[in-house]
């Protein structure tokens, strides 16, 4: 577990409820503390966008949390969080993409696609997000001051 980690929001549309229900209870067992911003009912229409504001407000001015969030396909949620300034979004189907966007991007929001995503595999891929660390050479610092 990465003690650096201070807190996982974990948010979803309604297609990604399941998901997001699995992975609460997964982080919970690993002594995460884990927010659930929402949805909670599969039968709630939500529109991703709205799921990545919350997601954005609740992790403003909190640098040491990451973000888990969750839609049928992973795009729109992706696209979605990348419009806010202080978040880091990618969508991954594989551990090793998780590890290496944390390495290189400093991605702090992993976006997962609940339709295409084994739920044991998108738990592996939540792991190496939490992890693994950011590695801050000087050229990947200056990269991500372009983008921030």
């Amino acid at each position: 577990m990465n003690k650096t980690v201070s807190k996982v929001y974990l948010a979803s549309d309604h297609r990604g409820v399941g998901l997001k229900l699995y992975l609460t209870e997964m982080l919970n067992a690993a002594g995460y503390a884990v927010v659930n911003l929402g949805v909670d009912d599969p039968n709630t229409s939500v529109d991703y966008p709205d799921v990545a504001a919350t997601l954005a407000d609740a992790m403003l001015g909190d640098e040491k949390s990451r973000g888990v969030i969750i839609c049928g396909t992973g795009a729109g949620v992706q696209i979605a969080s990348n419009r806010y300034r202080h978040l880091r979004a990618t969508r991954v189907d594989r551990p090793d993409q998780a590890r290496a966007d944390r390495t290189h991007n400093d991605i702090n929001v992993l976006a997962l696609g609940a339709d295409d995503i084994d739920i044991e595999v998108a738990y592996l891929c939540v792991q190496a997000f939490l992890e693994t660390p950011f590695d801050a050479s000087e050229r990947r610092v200056r990269r991500i001051e372009k983008i921030s």
